[in-house]
């Protein structure tokens, strides 16, 4: 078996022009995966490359702290999402904002691009997903159905479905085109803090504030394994490529590696020294990236060159 080991830590607080205070949010520019966005309490976002470390541009422009962010599939785009209850839409390669999205009550903490590059979808606290068009930033509908603050929305790849957490303890399968709740998910006895669908839609990924994660078939809906072994709440989970590995970032300071089938944890990553709040797989999954309250984003390797979390 692979080993993800440490490759380099950015320690993006101190250093000349990295943020001023909690990287909240990190995403890799799949399949690319030769730059990487941050989002932090300091209001802004920053485009950074994989390779050296340069920072390519600062998004300034958010009036509260940046909570999520997302690439497009083609790398073209970068979106951001804040407290101040707004999206925004940014050019990769000028750093200019070309749209705002407005229309929510409370701060967006999710916020995603379709497959075809031509939608956006956020989760907000104030119980509800939005559908924006990308090129206007106009609203085109709302899901309603929460009765708890959305942690996640995310859009599976075929985008045929939307999937939800929140904060009511349940997730929840939406219908693309209709808007129509296709299936509720129960099981976590504490707030959905994330969900998250494999690269196929076949499977969808739950973490909770009960410590424990959650893997569904996209079908039968049938819970396909729970991991219990982190030591506190989980705030992010995510697929690696192949569908077979999950991570999952813990307030305990970890990141852990997990087995689908066996339930089984492969491996604990550690070395942050405060609350992990983010994770993700770069295309290959050979990668991993985690963004922490310590102020730093680490970057992972799999020292068997992707046998571990890569295509099996």
């Amino acid at each position: 078996k692979g080993t993800f080991k440490q490759w380099y830590q950015r320690r993006v607080a101190i250093t000349a022009g990295g943020h001023k205070n909690v990287v909240y949010a990190v995403a890799f520019n799949n399949p690319f995966a030769d730059k990487i966005v941050t989002g932090s309490f300091d209001r802004t976002a920053k485009l950074w490359s994989t390779e050296t470390g340069k920072c390519y541009h600062t998004f300034k422009g958010h009036t509260a702290e940046i909570v999520c962010v997302t690439f497009n599939s083609s790398s073209t785009l970068v979106a951001t999402g804040s407290m101040d209850t707004m999206g925004k839409i940014w050019d990769v390669e000028t750093g200019v904002e070309m749209a705002s999205l407005q229309g929510h009550s409370a701060e967006i903490i999710s916020i995603q691009f379709n497959s075809l590059g031509d939608k956006v979808v956020t989760g907000s606290f104030d119980n509800t997903v939005a559908i924006w068009d990308v090129e206007t930033g106009h609203k085109i509908s709302s899901l309603i159905g929460h009765r708890g603050e959305i942690s996640n929305a995310v859009i599976s790849y075929d985008d045929t479905l939307i999937g939800t957490g929140s904060m009511d303890k349940s997730c929840k399968v939406w219908d693309c085109r209709s808007g129509q709740c296709v299936e509720t998910l129960y099981g976590h006895t504490d707030e959905v803090l994330d969900i998250s669908f494999d690269h196929r839609g076949k499977q969808l990924l739950s973490v909770s504030a009960d410590a424990t994660a959650r893997v569904f078939d996209v079908g039968s809906y049938k819970c396909l394994a729970t991991f219990v072994g982190h030591e506190r709440e989980i705030s992010k989970g995510t697929f690696n490529p192949s569908g077979k590995r999950v991570a999952t970032a813990s307030s305990d300071k970890t990141v852990r590696i997990w087995d689908i089938n066996s339930g089984k944890c492969l491996q604990t990553l550690e070395g942050h020294t405060d609350e992990v709040f983010s994770c993700q797989f770069n295309y290959s999954g050979d990668m991993l990236i985690s963004g922490s309250k310590d102020n730093t984003c680490r970057l992972w390797k799999d020292t068997n060159s992707g046998k571990l979390a890569g295509a099996l």
